[in-house]
């Protein structure tokens, strides 16, 4: 019984993880040549999404912000929250930018990302990252009219998060 718990665990722990894109599969917003990838991480979590009126004054979903646990190997190491900024259990810290933008793979999907850092705290893993990128995303996306100012949703979302260094 337990090596059959554990053949469940690890096919439930593969079904999370999710291969890195090769360069021709980034599309070329997304793409940071010159630096080379440290550390994925996979999010599972949710993008928030505010009801506020849009330019037309009509009201239109707004995106709010991310929050997401950070897993590698299956394990919990840190969050990924607004700012947008990614913590890790070590102390270090980033916040991003973003800088270049592609779609999912389907509407329903969160674009990808390609994210500058712009600040760095603590002494840890994410010291060294110049740039994130967010590919393989699955959900998180919000379409839709909303009907009520100040109404919200949470989106349920998947992610990898590539840390790049120069």
């Amino acid at each position: 019984m337990s090596r059959m718990k554990s053949a469940l665990a690890a096919l439930s722990l593969s079904a999370l993880l999710t291969p890195l894109a090769s360069a021709e599969d980034v599309p070329p917003p997304i793409q940071a040549p010159g630096l080379r990838p440290f550390l994925t991480l996979h999010a599972e979590g949710a993008q928030i999404y505010q009801c506020k009126a849009g330019p037309d004054g009509k009201p239109a979903w707004s995106f709010r912000e991310p929050i997401a646990t950070l897993l590698r190997d299956g394990v919990s190491v840190g969050q990924h929250f607004a700012g947008p900024s990614w913590r890790l259990a070590d102390g270090s810290l980033v916040q991003g930018k973003v800088i270049g933008k592609g779609p999912g793979a389907t509407p329903a999907d969160a674009a990808w990302l390609k994210l500058e850092v712009t600040a760095h705290e603590g002494q840890g893993l994410l010291g060294e990252a110049v740039v994130i990128q967010r590919l393989h995303t699955q959900g998180g996306a919000l379409e839709g009219v909303c009907e009520a100012e100040g109404e919200i949703r949470v989106v349920p979302y998947s992610a990898d998060y590539v840390f790049l260094k120069k």
